[in-house]
């Protein structure tokens, strides 16, 4: 059933009139409003098709608007943050002032810790054979030089024999001194000279001997106290204590430093022939990193070398990188290139440090902080830059094309600022001087990345949580 015309024609002259004033109220221009409530009703369409193309133009007409208002106080606040005391200390937050400075740019390397070789393991050998009859260490004990090790019940035959001559040559040294005393005390011309010359001849002749047999001994692995021993006790040597040897003299690390028990060989009760090995001792107190330079890489590196330029470097962690190790210089480089990855080897010496040192049971145990095996990465120098804006690596973040810091105007409000990085590394980022940002100005160094998620999250727009941040 349709509604009377002249019904239908004020019904629509209305409702324009309600378009007009509400389209007034959006900000629209009352002209444009009239012209577009005009067309709307124009034409043969009902009443109710007026009003409802009327309707649709209203709503939309003021959903522009209120999307314009939006966006003007999006433009508003887009790019600034305030964070409370609270989040700060949840995010780690640490502030950096920019200053101009001179930045050494480096090349990375990859590097493993190795030993140190003929320095790091020693071992440990029988020197005479035996039956080894005490067991003074553990594995991973920590032990001084001169430490015992060892207690080995000797039967090599040549060594018995080798004490026995000794000694018997020691008893009869002692009667010929004792015949020399004897004939120089009685009266002279009551005995003839020519026997008190033999007696003398005789005792140069065992002295002879004994010096001999000393060496010999000295040879089949006693020391010198072993065989003072014998000399004072008149005692066969029916064990031998086997100890740590002294450090050598190349180390920096001094005579206070322990070796520890790497490995053991041999248990109480078992038969060792000389030179069999006992145990293994390592001093891990100095090692070296063994860095890989490539083809591209090589030059540098032997620069680097020649002028003694100090290198840096820092362990490889899963969650991430350790602390930088400052002041290391390349010992040597490798004379060949690996056959296989074309890589050129260079080594550079790596003072060690304890992280633990505890005592158990009377044993001490120590906990060296590098270890061989461990993955590193070498910064070697090859180029200075001078009066460079020089941030942390971690308060530049990314966005696509797009790279920023946050500036902090006042305590807790930050800015964000886009910059051009020239060069950037894994600790470091250089900020060209083109006035985006300047000398003296506070940033966020820890944590900025999480106050560019915050920023995000405050503008409304979805979060990538890897945006701007490597793993």
């Amino acid at each position: 059933m349709s509604a009377p015309k002249g019904y239908s024609g004020r019904v629509a002259i209305v409702v324009a009139a309600i378009a007009i004033v509400g389209a007034i109220a959006v900000g629209r221009p009352i002209a444009e409003q009239l012209a577009t409530a005009w067309r709307n009703t124009r034409g043969p369409a009902t009443a109710e098709e007026h009003a409802l193309a009327l309707s649709r133009a209203l709503g939309q007409n003021a959903g522009d608007a209120a999307g314009e208002h939006a966006h003007d106080e999006h433009d508003h606040s887009e790019g600034f943050i305030e964070l409370t005391p609270q989040a700060l200390k949840n995010i780690g937050f640490q502030g950096v002032t920019l200053a101009k400075q001179e930045y050494e740019r480096t090349v990375s390397l990859p590097g493993m810790v190795v030993e140190r070789p003929g320095r790091t393991q020693l071992n440990v050998a029988a020197p005479l054979a035996g039956v080894v009859t005490r067991v003074y260490v553990i594995p991973g004990e920590a032990v001084g030089p001169h430490a015992p090790l060892f207690d080995v019940r000797l039967t090599h035959e040549e060594l018995v024999s080798a004490q026995g001559e000794y000694l018997k040559t020691l008893e009869e040294l002692d009667v010929v001194n004792r015949e020399i005393a004897r004939l120089e005390s009685i009266t002279e011309g009551v005995v003839a000279g020519s026997r008190l010359r033999d007696q003398k001849y005789r005792r140069q002749q065992l002295e002879a001997s004994l010096r001999a047999q000393r060496q010999a001994l000295f040879l089949h692995g006693l020391s010198e106290a072993d065989v003072e021993n014998i000399v004072q006790h008149r005692l066969l040597l029916q064990s031998l204590t086997v100890k740590a040897p002294p450090h050598d003299d190349d180390s920096n690390c001094g005579d206070e430093h322990m070796f520890h028990v790497q490995s053991l060989n041999v248990q109480r009760g078992q038969q060792v022939d000389a030179g069999a090995a006992l145990c293994v001792l390592a001093d891990h107190c100095e090692l070296y990193i063994e860095g890989t330079a490539f083809e591209q890489d090589a030059e540098r590196i032997r620069a680097a070398a020649a002028a003694g330029a100090e290198i840096s470097a820092h362990e490889r962690h899963r969650n991430g990188d350790g602390p930088l190790i400052d002041g290391l210089t390349i010992l040597y480089i490798a004379d060949q290139i690996d056959a296989e990855s074309r890589a050129l080897r260079f080594y550079v010496t790596l003072p060690n440090e304890i992280d633990l040192d505890r005592t158990e049971n009377g044993r001490r145990f120590q906990q060296w902080k590098y270890k061989p095996g461990q993955r590193m990465e070498l910064h070697v120098p090859i180029e200075v830059w001078q009066n460079r804006l020089v941030a942390p690596a971690e308060a530049v973040v990314s966005e696509g094309a797009e790279m920023y810091v946050y500036v902090e105007a006042e305590p807790g409000h930050f800015h964000r600022t886009p910059v051009h990085v020239e060069y950037r590394d894994q600790t470091s980022a250089v900020l060209a001087d083109d006035g985006s940002i300047d000398a003296g100005q506070v940033i966020a160094g820890r944590g900025a990345f999480q106050i560019h998620l915050a920023l995000k999250n405050q503008a409304g727009g979805g979060v990538d949580p890897h945006a701007g941040h490597s793993h």
